[in-house]
């Protein structure tokens, strides 16, 4: 920071919150950050205060985190392929699922469940996050930032939750064979639990969510969408702090600790264990049946847990070291972890297709369907335009002989 704007620095300090000026110059960058700090805290106004300190500080300073054309161009095709995968791989494995009765199983209810969680978390969230991201301004109004920020916890909660009922019913249907029964009511009332969890774990988006106005240099403007609590905002409230670390815990460290116990113990059964006598032709295609899944569901969590992990773990750790949010580059490290946790769902259905033979079989027909049907159009297409094309001739033809 320049004499200049520090020199403003010591103003506004002076100015907003009452002090005298000569006093505050006795006291350094650092020193005068925590006097800040302390005075706002010990404040009954300090939300306003706050940001009036920042209205009066940013006022001669240019819009930070402003990016490059190129830069921007770069997100916004790798992103692009996002949303693109994302929202036309879960349309079709809802599409399978639902509309072949063969396909309509316990487990694929669930994985149904999960495609609608990407699906909403593809369209209601990641487009509107990543432009936010992306220029640093929130054009959509505060009812759609609360919208937004509901959406995006309440479809992490739900998908994790979705994997953990999945990995519990696998896990019953492989250690427990003859227990193993699963009724659709209790499938549509594990549902309604999964969503009603994962709504109230959520519930504070709807009660914080807010948005804030700044003004900079050449009258620029940003308007941001964050949640502010009633003990302050982002990176300056300890209650965000701990419901972070509650939503850490609850939709990651616990699942992810639950579903590798399953695992482990289903991996035991399947691959560990010998079995007495030789086994039926039946008895080892069933065995290599239920392997093949177990692994598909394997490679789900894990892609969850390297997915989502550097996203859930970057808000506690930027608490921690403040001065990381005021690098020039956190916006790109923001954007790489949200990319990297946005990516997971487009990669289930691409799982789905190549480890199960089902929808693979299923999604191989209907493109071949797809395309026998494209091709008609075109042939009708045709066929009508050379009708049409020949009923003109044929009246130029009569008006020529009149």
């Amino acid at each position: 920071m320049n004499n200049l704007n520090l020199g403003h620095l010591y103003n506004c300090t002076a100015s907003i919150l009452e002090r005298n000026v000569t006093l505050l110059l006795r006291l350094n960058l650092s020193e005068i950050r925590y006097f800040i700090e302390e005075t706002l805290n010990k404040s009954t106004r300090r939300e306003i205060l706050r940001q009036a300190l920042y209205d009066c500080i940013l006022v001669n300073q240019e819009r930070p985190f402003d990016l490059p054309w190129w830069q921007k161009l770069f997100w916004s095709l790798i992103f692009a392929v996002i949303l693109l995968v994302a929202t036309g791989g879960n349309i079709i494995v809802m599409w399978i699922v639902l509309a072949h009765r063969r396909m309509r199983t316990i487990t694929n209810y669930f994985l149904v469940n999960l495609s609608i969680a990407d699906l909403m978390m593809s369209l209601l969230n990641c487009a509107f996050n990543f432009i936010f991201l992306l220029n640093s301004n929130w054009p959509f109004g505060i009812v759609y930032c609360t919208i937004n920020n509901f959406v995006a916890h309440v479809t992490v909660a739900s998908s994790v939750f979705t994997l953990v009922v999945i990995s519990f019913d696998r896990y019953m249907a492989i250690m427990y064979p003859l227990k193993h029964r699963m009724s659709r009511k209790r499938t549509v009332i594990t549902l309604i639990l999964i969503w009603g969890i994962s709504s109230a774990l959520a519930t504070p988006c709807l009660l914080y969510s807010t948005t804030s106005l700044r003004r900079y240099s050449n009258g620029t403007i940003r308007i941001s969408c964050y949640l502010l609590w009633p003990d302050g905002g982002y990176l300056h409230s300890k209650t965000e702090y701990c419901y972070n670390l509650l939503f850490l815990t609850v939709t990651y460290l616990v699942p992810m600790s639950v579903m590798a116990v399953c695992y482990t113990c289903m991996g035991r059964k399947l691959w560990g264990s010998k079995s007495i006598g030789e086994l039926t032709h039946y008895q080892k295609e069933a065995m290599k049946s239920k392997r093949k899944v177990v692994k598909m569901f394997i490679i789900v969590v894990t892609i969850f847990a390297v997915c989502w992990l550097p996203y859930q773990g970057f808000f506690i750790f930027v608490y921690h070291h403040r001065h990381f949010a005021e690098n020039s580059y956190v916006q790109h490290v923001y954007l790489s972890f949200y990319w990297l946790a946005m990516s997971n769902s487009m990669v289930n259905p691409i799982i789905y297709y190549w480890m199960n033979n089902r929808y693979y079989s299923r999604f191989k027909s209907t493109s071949v369907r797809w395309r026998q049907s494209v091709a008609e159009s075109q042939i009708q297409t045709f066929k009508m335009n050379t009708r049409t094309m020949s009923e003109g001739l044929n009246v130029k033809e009569d008006v020529a002989i009149i």
